[in-house]
C-alpha cells in the first residue's frame, strides 16, 4: 500500500497532493529500477492494484513521468516505458549539455544573485551527505535529485529563461541514473562542482564555462567507462 509523507506512516485519508506525489515517486522508482522494464507497456489498472490506489493518481503520475521522458504515450496504445539510452544516445545527450551548460555557467557567473549563490553552496553541502550509488534507486535518489537541482539552479542563475528551460527539459540526470549509478563517482563529482561554484563566486565567466565543460566531459567518460566494463 502507498504510504503518506508523514515519516513513512500510513494516513487514513492522505491529502490529495501527498498521495499524488507518493504515487509518482513509487512509479518512478519502478521505472528507474527496471521493475517496469524499458519499452514495456505500463498498465494503469495494474499499477493501481499494485499500489492500492484509484486509477486517477496513477494517470496523473504517468503524465508527470511523460514530461520527465521516462514514459511515452502512444495513440490507442497507452503508456510505455521509454528505452534506455544507447551509447550513441548518451553521447548525443552530453553533446547537447556541452552546448548549453558551459554557456549557462558563464552567464551565471555574471548574473547570479546572492540567494542563487547561497543555494548552489547549500546544494553542494547537501550532496556530500548523500550516497551516490546503490543497488536500488531509493539508495541514491536524493543524490541524483540534488545533482539535477545543482545544474538547474546554475541554468536559472544565467538569467536566460529559454536556456534554463532547455537545460531542464533534457532531464539528463534521470536518463543517466536510470542506466544505474556509478560507485565512487561522488567524490570527483563534488570536486568538479566545487570548481564550478568557485568560478561563479569569483564572477569569472571563462573559468565557469571551462569548469563546466571539464565536469561534463569527465562525467561522460565515467558513463562510457561503466558501459565498457559491463560489455
Amino acid at each position: 500500500m502507498v504510504k503518506g509523507g508523514d515519516g513513512g506512516r500510513e494516513r487514513d485519508v492522505p491529502p490529495r497532493q501527498v498521495l499524488a506525489d507518493t504515487v509518482y515517486e513509487a512509479i518512478k522508482a519502478m521505472v528507474m529500477d527496471h521493475e517496469i522494464t524499458p519499452g514495456a507497456r505500463v498498465g494503469i489498472e495494474a499499477l493501481a492494484r499494485t499500489l492500492e490506489v484509484s486509477p486517477t493518481p496513477v494517470r496523473e503520475a504517468l503524465a508527470r513521468l511523460e514530461s520527465d521522458g521516462l514514459v511515452v504515450k502512444r495513440s490507442l496504445a497507452g503508456y510505455r516505458a521509454t528505452e534506455l539510452l544507447t551509447p550513441r544516445g548518451l553521447e548525443e545527450l552530453f553533446e547537447m549539455r556541452l552546448l548549453l551548460e558551459p554557456r549557462a555557467a558563464a552567464l551565471a557567473a555574471e548574473h547570479a544573485d546572492e540567494a542563487q549563490l547561497d543555494r548552489l553552496e547549500h546544494l553542494q553541502d547537501e550532496m556530500r551527505n548523500r550516497p551516490e550509488s546503490g543497488d536500488r534507486y531509493a539508495a541514491y535518489r536524493e543524490f541524483a535529485a540534488l545533482d539535477q537541482r545543482f545544474h538547474d539552479t546554475l541554468a536559472e542563475a544565467a538569467g536566460r529563461p529559454l536556456l534554463c528551460d532547455a537545460v531542464e527539459r533534457l532531464h539528463s540526470h534521470l536518463h543517466i541514473f536510470r542506466l544505474s549509478s556509478i560507485p565512487g563517482a561522488g567524490e570527483p563529482t563534488h570536486l568538479e562542482h566545487d570548481r564550478i561554484v568557485r568560478a561563479v563566486l569569483r564572477r569569472s565567466p571563462e573559468r565557469a564555462a571551462e569548469a563546466m565543460t571539464e565536469h561534463l566531459e569527465r562525467s561522460l567518460e565515467r558513463q562510457l567507462g561503466r558501459r565498457d566494463e559491463r560489455s
